[in-house]
């Protein structure tokens, strides 16, 4: 209800680009609220707290997390040297040479006939070991190549947090508090435009009823100068009363000239505030009440409601807390923490059956711990300088608390003045009134001198001019003590 409100308010200046547009206060308000800069800011900071506190729950999660690698290396990783390597190649030379030396000597021990039937067969035997000793020899060497030229390598973590000192819980605590004093000092900023709102439009209202005070005034000047005329054309008044009464009509003209700029001003304030443009032609509903329609005040009040209700006591509230919050993470830190851990893991090339380009891989879950030993006191003066920075919290605390009974009890002082000026101001217009009548009547009938007749509309005006001042008072110490209680909507 209260953005169509707003959306109607701004339909109706858009589409009224040349007819004035009356505003009332609440509209005013509404449009101040909607359009303020600052305010915006604010709700984006309640925001980004609120997101920031969903953010810190998420710390109770379990974290799961992929890496991948790929290396190329210069070289590769060889398990057997040279020497081993030739060995390896050459083992059907090494082995069937001797074996071949022995089955001739062995020849030679036997009968020449048997001897002539198995020399054939005893160096076929060797020419065919030799190059199988020899391939045996090679496939040992290709089966110890690791071929890690090209290494792949991947992982899938899972943390589970189980213990982190308290520290987890306390964030929490923080970003909640924070996320509440975000909509504190929104709260905040929102009384300081309806005040500041408040001001600019009894300003304007104000300077409308001191406008047509003036152009009243300029015109009994100037009615009184054309009078002075004729009598001074009868040779019943002099040159210097009609010189006195044309300085008091220019007086009068200045008078009203600077009430006008005032006046355009304020209207331009008051625009500005309400995020319209600055040439907007506006009219506030209370512009025409000769006398602004006054509660009855009341400067009493209860100064737990300002301590409930005031959005700097309550912000420093939240501050305190997190501070105390703060205490909590520094100790954490310096305490132990315990977290399970889980990994699945794959290598290319793989060393689970020798080695293959392959992808292979495990899985693996274990238990972390750790367990800060010696710091040489660093955790024991952190955590002192957080509990300074807490009692630095809770004497703003205290001292804001004196303020505002102080500030809460001047503003009812201010609003018991402020109805005692206007009534002495009420009695001095009805007493100028009467005294502005009975100078007109002895000047007409010529027992008054054009000078008292100037003092007394002087006077009249200077009572109607504090009459306006003391009902716009009324009005803004009002909305002064509803701020210093916070109960200002």
């Amino acid at each position: 209800m209260k953005k169509l409100f707003i959306l109607t308010i701004l339909l109706n200046i858009f589409f009224s680009t040349k007819a004035q547009s009356i505003l009332n206060l609440d509209s005013c308000r509404a449009l101040a609220l909607a359009n303020n800069k600052e305010l915006l800011i604010s709700n984006e900071k309640i925001n980004a707290a609120h997101y920031q506190r969903k953010a810190a729950f998420t710390n109770y999660l379990p974290n799961i997390s992929a890496t991948g690698a790929y290396m190329r290396n210069q070289k590769e990783f060889s398990l057997l040297n040279d020497a081993q390597k030739g060995a390896l190649s050459g083992l059907g030379n090494s082995i069937g040479g001797p074996l071949q030396q022995a089955g001739q000597a062995v020849l030679g021990q036997l009968p020449p006939e048997l001897a002539q039937k198995l020399a054939p067969i005893i160096t076929q035997m060797g020419n065919e070991m030799i190059p199988a000793l020899n391939g045996a020899g090679e496939s040992l060497v290709d089966a110890f190549r690791t071929d890690t030229r090209n290494v792949y390598a991947g992982a899938i973590t899972l943390t589970q947090p189980l213990y982190m000192g308290g520290k987890i819980r306390a964030y929490n605590k923080i970003t909640k508090y924070a996320e509440e004093l975000a909509r504190q000092q929104h709260h905040s900023g929102l009384q300081e435009v309806i005040l500041s709102t408040d001001q600019a439009y009894w300003q304007v209202v104000s300077l409308v009823n001191k406008k047509k005070l003036a152009e009243g005034y300029l015109e009994l000047l100037q009615k009184l100068d054309s009078d002075v005329e004729k009598m001074i054309a009868e040779g019943v008044a002099t040159k210097a009363d009609g010189l006195s009464v044309r300085v008091k009509v220019n007086e009068a003209e200045m008078t009203l000239t600077k009430v006008e700029d005032g006046l355009s001003l304020s209207r331009m304030l008051l625009c500005q505030l309400c995020g319209l443009d600055l040439t907007t032609p506006i009219v506030l509903a209370d512009e025409n009440i000769e006398d602004l329609p006054l509660l009855k005040s009341n400067a009493q009040f209860d100064m737990t409601t300002a301590y409930a209700n005031r959005p700097e006591i309550r912000s420093l509230e939240l501050a305190t807390q997190i501070y105390k919050q703060k205490i909590n993470v520094t100790r954490a830190e310096h305490l132990p923490s315990v977290a399970l851990m889980g990994n699945y893991m794959v290598t290319n090339p793989s060393v689970f059956n020798g080695f293959e380009n392959k992808f292979k891989g495990m899985w693996n879950v274990g238990v972390m711990v750790q367990l800060p030993i010696w710091h040489w006191g660093e955790g024991m003066y952190k955590v002192k300088a957080a509990k300074a920075e807490s009692r630095i919290a809770q004497y703003q605390l205290e001292d804001a608390k004196e303020k505002i009974e102080l500030q809460v009890n001047q503003a009812a002082f201010k609003v018991n003045e402020a109805t005692k000026k206007l009534v002495m101001a009420e009695k001095n217009q009805e007493k100028a009134d009467e005294n502005l009548r009975y100078a007109r009547l002895g000047f007409q009938e010529g027992v008054i001198a054009t000078s008292n007749v100037l003092e007394a509309q002087t006077a009249w005006l200077s009572a109607q001019s504090e009459k306006i001042d003391a009902q716009i008072d009324v009005k803004l110490t009002e909305i002064y003590l509803q701020k210093s209680l916070g109960t200002l909507k």
